[in-house]
């Protein structure tokens, strides 16, 4: 026990702080999820479309569809099958550049960035950027410094302050466009201008909470504001508004074969099933037509930001994805007990997912909710 006596501790440190975190089985059903016989609206998922939960769509693939369910390799070995390249050939064609498809969001940013940087490189990331990048950063060789969140004046004070130095021979820029936690954005147009004035400037662009809800053909904040061709690095994840798993990168066709080469989570690991893979390219073909549930999501996410603000919380959104900022772990689990006992489902987010005193409740809306249902969660806040 005396081996194990340190990791104890640590557990009751966080559960005295009110961050212990557990695991909770449930079932989910369209917009409900069920734990322990108790049913309530689910705001905590990050099913934006309602894809994951469309039976019909589900059906119609499955009736049609014979891929293996397992690759049983890595792509580089015997693991490359045809789904990879037809979905591959699906998402480049939307986006008009190259696709290269990773295992998920998490292997994609971890793997990446050690893999295209060196000593000769600079990251300059935003101070809030995901778990993911951070870790993708600190495994890569490069030197890094973290500019203040969406503070584009900062981060052209650091680029004036570097890019001139002999011994820095590029400076990738790393950002998301819309953050997980704050449910704001970064202004992609002002960003590619910037980006323009520096030579040596590469960009890197999280898009994993902005495909599908973004963009006339949902293709993220990238096409909503046209900048798609000017970002380097275009990434984003399949595991949220597209129902399925995995992650992607569009790039040029250099950075493509670069990376099949030499990032190691790509080469080194089993690929994803030919069956998700498959139901990725389905997916992805039928969400570019779900205009009119984008329309919706963004409708009901200006209302409950306007709501949440009159009833005098803080929340930066300008997002689908709405915190309620109320400060101390505490208060954030007190108020979400009250919230999922009244049949709704959010969750507390709490340092160090979050910087100390800013814990909050996280609401995720998704095009199936109503109207109705987030009129009564306002009320109860």
């Amino acid at each position: 026990m005396s081996l194990l006596q340190h990791y104890e501790d640590q557990l009751t440190r966080l559960k005295h702080s009110g961050n212990l975190r557990t695991l909770t089985t449930n079932v989910q059903q369209a917009r409900w999820i069920t734990i322990q016989q108790h049913t309530m609206l689910n705001l905590s998922s990050n099913d934006y479309l309602g894809l994951a939960s469309d039976l019909d769509l589900r059906e119609q693939f499955l009736s049609q569809s014979s891929a293996y369910l397992s690759s049983s390799s890595s792509r580089l070995l015997t693991g490359n099958f045809a789904a990879y390249e037809e979905c591959e050939d699906v998402i480049a064609k939307a986006f008009g550049r190259e696709a290269l498809l990773f295992n998920s969001g998490y292997h994609m940013n971890l793997g990446i960035l050690p893999a295209i940087t060196d000593a000769k490189t600079l990251i300059l990331a935003d101070k809030l950027v995901h778990a993911s990048i951070i870790d993708g950063i600190r495994l890569s060789s490069a030197t890094y410094v973290r500019y203040r969140h969406n503070d584009l004046v900062h981060l052209q004070t650091l680029l004036e302050k570097y890019h001139d130095d002999a011994a820095i021979e590029r400076i990738i820029v790393v950002t998301e466009s819309i953050f997980s936690m704050d449910g704001d954005e970064t202004d992609l147009t002002a960003l590619v201008k910037l980006k323009a004035t520096f030579s040596k400037v590469m960009l890197y662009v999280d898009e994993a909470h902005a495909i599908g809800v973004r963009g006339e053909r949902g293709l993220g904040c990238a096409e909503q504001y046209q900048v798609m061709d000017q970002i380097d690095f275009l990434v984003g994840t399949f595991g949220k508004a597209l129902a399925s798993i995995g992650g992607y990168l569009i790039c040029h066709q250099v950075i493509k074969q670069y990376l099949i080469n030499t990032m190691r989570p790509l080469i080194f690991s089993t690929a994803l099933p030919p069956l998700n893979v498959a139901w990725t390219a389905y997916v992805f073909e039928h969400m570019q037509s779900m205009v009119a549930a984008r329309s919706y999501l963004n409708q009901l996410s200006h209302d409950l930001q306007q709501q949440v603000r009159l009833k005098g919380y803080s929340s930066p959104s300008s997002s689908h994805l709405v915190p309620i900022i109320v400060g101390e772990s505490d208060v954030a689990l007190s108020k979400a007990n009250v919230l999922q006992q009244h049949g709704f489902y959010i969750m507390p987010v709490r340092p160090p997912t979050v910087p100390k005193a800013s814990a909050r409740l996280r609401i995720s809306l998704n095009a199936s909710i109503q109207q109705a249902e987030l009129a009564q969660l306002v009320q109860i806040l």
